[in-house]
């Protein structure tokens, strides 16, 4: 009998991104793949908090792993700031992801890594994917309105609709 696919989901670390890509994990996983999810150290204490330890513990063929963020440890129950989540796992995540990975293809039972899957403002998952050889799909969790916004965004800039003028966009 041939091997099941294993595919590791990669969120961003934000409840508007977990939920589709938890949604996706249990379509693949109806389908006859093994899933490993991978959410921040942060998250994932959140999660255990939320569902408890028994759903976090998996299936022979879910399970649930972690990386770290790279920031300091904060208030469990409070949101994390979004621009210092997005700078944090652009610096930090691609060494712990890649020993994840690595860590994934050599464990036991031996189910190697076929698949990526990664949010796609995670982009050291897709680095960690090239330099291993392994294939990457990106997943885009906005809605089919936002990701026509961001494909026209160079366009609106080009006219001079955007950045918008006179308008605060960060109040401090």
């Amino acid at each position: 009998m041939d091997q099941k696919p294993h595919v590791v989901l990669v969120p961003f670390p934000a409840q508007g991104h977990v939920n589709p890509f938890m949604q996706l994990a249990k379509l693949l996983r109806c389908n006859g793949f093994h899933i490993t999810f991978v959410n921040t150290e942060f998250n994932h204490k959140r999660l255990i908090k939320s569902l408890g330890q028994d759903f976090v513990n998996g299936l022979p063929d879910f399970q649930f792993e972690t990386i770290p963020d790279g920031l300091p440890e904060s208030d469990k129950d409070a949101t994390q700031d979004i621009p210092t989540l997005c700078d944090a796992t652009r610096k930090n995540c691609y060494a712990p992801f890649k020993e994840l990975i690595n860590k994934l293809n050599t464990s036991s039972p031996h189910i190697p890594v076929t698949c990526i899957i990664a949010d796609g403002i995670m982009g050291f998952a897709g680095r960690v994917a090239k330099d291993l050889g392994i294939k990457e799909l990106q997943f885009w969790t906005a809605s089919a309105c936002g990701f026509v916004g961001y494909l026209q965004y160079d366009e609106l800039v080009k006219r001079g609709i955007l950045p918008f003028k006179g308008i605060l966009w960060f109040v401090q």
